[in-house]
């Protein structure tokens, strides 16, 4: 640090003096402590390296809903988290790491894919159990080359868990996971095999503000902060309340996973993530691309304390977690992945310039807008200015803040800013500096002296629409024909047989398909198989297998009997 190295200088200076012998032993003290200090900054600061290790490293995904960086340690005084507040103090800590949209499927698309949703089909909220009239209910069909990374960290040895959300906007294909329900868990892997975890809580989730409104609060109301674009009330207060009561009651679940891994014996063998899959739960939260609805707190802890403490301020996006994964647990990343790794071998030497967001319809509504940012500013581009901000969302409505909200604009209520998300139409560029005006409120997208900028954010939205395509211009009933040909899904194409000695070889006929295993009759009857290669055999037996793959119905169970 520069203040040490002042110090330091000085304290050179005043042995080479010759000054009193106090001086010159304190001096000298002085230099001592500082190289101490070095030393420990230096080590701490080196940057993790997974090949040092010298083993494959488990890792741990701990996940939360509908919170952005509402924690202590992120400054947010209200919060009461000491569990994530010291994985924070022992791992490292990202101030700018955003969701792809403000809501969890879209998000969770680009979480197991590696993929913008606006590029694959997987925008809307949702896909799977719409809202939408004359609408099926459909999974998105990806290239045949992509996997759930998942999959490649099972086909690569990893045992892979999934506690117990998917909703990828497909179904998840049974080759995802080894296990995936309540009770998944890497206590159940084999013995000696590393594993990847994902733990899901919902504690935080928006439709926790109605149906637990009344249960006692952990927060004093008095003290919580109120966003400067809602009014001052009582049931605005108790929500917000309720926010952070359920936010301190995730943090004392998240210990009780992070109890598990030390009882086991695991937690300097595991790499553990924490993050939420978007932003915040409440009206102009969720669901929002501004930074109360992408941003997200993301906290990494590595075996040793690596790096701990340490704070990282570059640019990280959804589409770069599954590249991540892959980096630090030795597997190539495929070329179809649009995000880039920021940890591991596979890191590319140069950080991200920009972080993009879309939102597109909800439930039953229709909008199209677009985010980029970088680290001081967010451009916004709204596709059908004239709509209002405010979508008719019927699941939004319960939450009693939203109740308040509609009667204030009804009676005509609002103040000053508080009327902005109001407004019957919207812009159709907005642009904010967030250094400034972190709240997103003052629209620069007019003002002569940001041209230059604004200029700079079209440009880039631009550049990346035409590199990875953006299906939002493509209405949503002619994608899925597109995708499902009459509306109907496609089906993966049943697997073939083919022995060879004692080794079976198992095919499919569709391209893209993946190929599911079982002894039948034997073990976990949930259980499948990844297949990866021919399956030696011995003895009688008999193995039932199915093909899959993203979007595609599984194809029918054949047997294969062994005598």
């Amino acid at each position: 640090m520069k203040i040490s190295a002042i110090l330091l200088k000085k304290a050179i200076a005043i042995l080479s003096k010759g000054d009193s012998a106090t001086s010159v032993v304190n001096c000298a003290i002085v230099i001592i402590v500082l190289i101490g200090m070095s030393a420990c900054r230096d080590q701490r600061e080196k940057e993790f390296r997974v090949e040092d290790l010298g083993f494959h490293p488990n890792i741990l995904w701990i996940t939360c809903e509908d919170i952005t960086a509402s924690l202590g340690c992120y400054g947010d005084s209200a919060a009461n988290t000491p569990i994530l507040d010291q994985l924070a103090r022992e791992g490292i800590r990202y101030t700018n790491a955003f969701s792809v949209a403000g809501v969890c499927a879209p998000s969770r698309h680009a979480l197991i894919t590696g993929m913008y949703p606006t590029s694959t089909g997987g925008h809307h909220m949702r896909t799977i159990n719409n809202l939408v009239e004359d609408l099926p209910d459909y999974g998105v069909v990806l290239p045949p080359e992509v996997r759930c990374f998942s999959e490649l960290l099972r086909a690569a040895g990893y045992y892979c868990t999934n506690n117990q959300k998917t909703d990828y906007q497909f179904y998840a294909p049974v080759t995802a996971w080894d296990e995936c329900d309540f009770d998944a868990h890497w206590r159940k892997r084999p013995p000696l095999k590393p594993f990847f975890s994902i733990f899901n809580f919902i504690t935080t989730h928006e439709s926790r503000l109605w149906t637990q409104r009344w249960e006692p609060l952990l927060i004093d109301e008095a003290r919580v902060p109120i966003p400067p674009y809602f009014p001052e009330h009582p049931t605005i207060r108790r929500d917000v309340a309720r926010k952070y009561s359920n936010i301190a009651e995730m943090d004392r679940q998240v210990g009780i996973i992070l109890d598990q891994l030390k009882a086991d014996g695991l937690l300097d063998s595991t790499i553990i993530f924490f993050y939420s899959d978007h932003g915040g739960m409440l009206p102009r939260e969720k669901r929002e691309l501004y930074d109360t609805g992408l941003r997200v707190p993301l906290i990494i802890r590595f075996p040793g304390k690596a790096m701990a403490g340490m704070v990282i301020h570059e640019l990280v996006s959804f589409v770069d977690f599954a590249p991540t994964v892959l980096s630090i647990a030795g597997v190539s990343i495929p070329d179809y992945m649009q995000g880039q790794a920021f940890l591991g071998p596979q890191k590319p030497d140069k950080p991200r310039s920009y972080i993009f967001g879309g939102r597109d319809r909800m439930d039953t509504e229709y909008d199209m807008v677009r985010a980029v940012r970088d680290k001081q500013y967010k451009y916004l581009r709204n596709y059908f200015p004239e709509l209002p901000f405010v979508q008719e969302i019927e699941y939004r409505k319960q939450i009693p803040t939203m109740q308040v909200l509609y009667e204030y604009d009804q009676k005509g209520l609002f103040e000053g800013i508080q009327k902005l998300w109001w407004r019957k139409t919207k812009p159709v560029e907005e642009l904010y500096d967030l250094s400034k005006d972190p709240w997103e409120l003052n629209n620069l997208a007019l003002d002569p002296e940001h041209a230059d900028k604004l200029e700079e954010m079209r440009d880039a939205l631009k550049n990346w629409q035409e590199t990875f395509g953006d299906k939002g211009f493509i209405p949503e009933k002619d994608m899925v024909l597109e995708m499902w040909g009459g509306n109907i899904q496609p089906v993966s194409s049943p697997v073939n047989f083919n022995l060879d000695g004692d080794l079976l070889e198992i095919t499919c006929d569709t391209d893209g398909s993946s190929i599911a295993w079982r002894y039948k009759g034997k073990g976990d009857p949930d259980q499948w198989y990844l297949y990866t290669g021919p399956v030696p055999l011995s003895g009688p037996v008999v193995i039932e297998a199915m093909a899959n793959r993203i979007g595609y119905e599984d194809s029918e169970i054949r047997y294969f009997e062994y005598k």
